[in-house]
């Protein structure tokens, strides 16, 4: 492996010769890699604007929320018409939101929603701007502008750019108005567009596990549902972390935790991410009760390494530590483990759970 030094060292004269286009890595979830651009670019040219965002992005799948929001506006100090950077902020700011949990949040929703609407306004190609929006646009109250209008409207906005993406974005939106019926032809179409997308195999399984769908399909039919499609989705998506998450989610919640687990380890040696599948795997020990002692050397091994985002980061896997630790009986390991994890994210509800439940 690269030292810090020889990867910029390495890096750097490519830099000069390419265009710099980090959108690219960061729509696909390839967190750490343009992390380490963005930080090689700075290194070069501190004051690279595209790189303070792309940086900040990276930072806030991390669950990095402080040091996303300060390169998000060290980005607009420099180019304050920069859709990228926007985009960044109101990501950062919807991040924090999420982290805090109390009153304060609500003007970091307020600001992330203005922030995503500028970046639309600046640049209506950017894919994760409009996801972002009308994720948003549903899931805030209409005291801060949130409406499933708003969201549909972003959908078909999302549609002119990203027809699968687009469908996605109105299945969720469908989806968590509590109108399945109407989602799921928008999830089978931009699934039978786009078969390999991550993120559209994600966006569908997760939907299709949510309370929503149980009311509409039953609890009993939804398992059976999650079973089926995970099983058919899973060979054109068996080398992303992000897919087999929720493949691997979805065979748990139906009721089929050794599969997962087979699933997931099967997986490692040719994943895209493996950080993401070794916290996976911890995930399925910790919440089965499978493979506790082999969970647990997963948890270890991530959060010893650079772990990619976008699940939940390392309050995560520190929590997942400690839930396994406290079902194999050592509790003073597990409360460290809780508290670990609360020196990342205060509010983490599950470490605090998991603290009050070993008293």
């Amino acid at each position: 492996m690269y030292s810090r030094s020889l990867f910029f060292a390495l890096l750097t004269p490519a830099l000069v010769a390419n265009a710099y286009e980090p959108r690219t890595d960061l729509e696909a979830g390839r967190y750490l890699k343009a992390l380490g651009e963005a930080e090689a670019r700075l290194k070069a040219n501190s004051n690279n604007a595209l790189a303070w965002a792309a940086k900040s992005q990276a930072l806030s799948a991390m669950q990095r929320f402080g040091e996303a929001l300060a390169s998000a506006e060290q980005a607009l100090r420099i180019q304050p018409n920069l859709a990228d950077a926007y985009l960044a902020r109101g990501l950062a700011r919807a991040g924090t939101a999420v982290q805090q949990r109390n009153f304060s949040s609500l003007r970091n929703a307020s600001g992330a929603l203005d922030d995503l609407e500028q970046a639309t306004r600046l640049d209506g190609r950017l894919t994760t701007a409009w996801m972002s929006l009308g994720l948003a646009y549903e899931q805030l109250p209409g005291l801060l502008g949130g409406s499933t209008r708003k969201a549909l409207a972003c959908a078909a906005q999302l549609r002119a750019v990203n027809g699968p993406k687009g469908d996605l974005l109105q299945g969720m939106v469908l989806a968590m108005a509590s109108r399945w019926s109407e989602a799921e032809p928008f999830f089978q179409r931009a699934l039978s567009q786009a078969p390999g997308d991550p993120e559209i195999v994600y966006g569908y399984l997760d939907s299709l596990g949510s309370r929503e769908a149980r009311k509409r399909l039953g609890d009993a039919e939804q398992k059976r549902r999650q079973a089926q499609e995970a099983r058919r989705l899973y060979p054109s998506v068996c080398r992303s972390a992000k897919a087999l998450e929720a493949i691997t989610d979805a065979l748990l919640d139906a009721g089929q935790g050794e599969e997962a687990w087979s699933v997931a380890k099967g997986a490692l040696a040719q994943v895209d991410a493996p950080s993401l599948l070794r916290l996976q795997l911890g995930k399925l020990a910790a919440r089965s009760g499978l493979h506790l002692d082999e969970g647990l050397a997963y948890l270890d091994q991530a959060v010893r390494e650079p772990l990619e985002g976008g699940s939940g980061g390392l309050p995560s896997a520190h929590w997942r530590r400690g839930q396994i630790l406290k079902a194999l009986g050592r509790a003073a390991e597990a409360r460290a483990a809780a508290q670990t994890a609360l020196r990342f994210d205060p509010r983490h509800p599950g470490a605090k759970k998991l603290l009050e439940e070993l008293g």
